[in-house]
């Protein structure tokens, strides 16, 4: 199986950062996604949304993948890579589990609730039927960035301004 070269990996991690660049000015975790098919094609993205759709499972993982099934007319993407800017959730790594993407990349580590090895190692776990490869701290002080800028902008806003 091919998947992309560390130059284009950069690149979509670059534009995964501009994905949750954008869940950051609609007010939301910013968190962005995308997924790349083996033949180097975008084939879905997504950001971190869960506040506007009043839906929790609304994650950038879980919209990139929504986005790739529709256009792909396939929920099952094998050979694809998932850039995302911050380490998957439990949530998140069962949905990719389930779609069967070959590869994800992730930027920062999510020392909290991350399970591609900061706190436990989903994609790893030899009891489960998929286990895409996983790399992680791509552009990770970038990635990290983003998270800790918009975390201190909400702990300064004055009491009683709706988060």
């Amino acid at each position: 199986m091919s998947f992309p070269s560390p130059e284009q990996d950069i690149l979509h991690m670059r534009t995964a950062i501009d994905l949750a660049l954008e869940a950051g000015r609609a007010g939301e975790v910013p968190v962005g996604a995308l997924i790349v098919a083996a033949d180097g094609r975008i084939v879905g993205s997504g950001f971190n949304q869960p506040i506007l759709r009043h839906d929790p499972t609304s994650h950038a993982e879980v919209m990139a993948l929504r986005d790739a099934a529709a256009r792909l007319g396939n929920y099952r993407l094998p050979g694809c890579t998932l850039y995302v800017t911050l380490e998957p959730c439990v949530m998140c790594a069962g949905a990719i589990m389930h779609a069967r993407i070959g590869r994800v990349v992730f930027g920062a580590r999510d020392p909290k609730t991350g399970v591609a090895g900061s706190v436990i190692d989903l994609f790893g776990e030899t009891r489960l039927n998929h286990h895409a490869r996983v790399e992680g701290g791509l552009l990770a002080d970038e990635c990290g960035g983003l998270l800790s800028a918009f975390f201190a902008a909400r702990r300064k806003r004055p009491a009683g301004v709706a988060q």
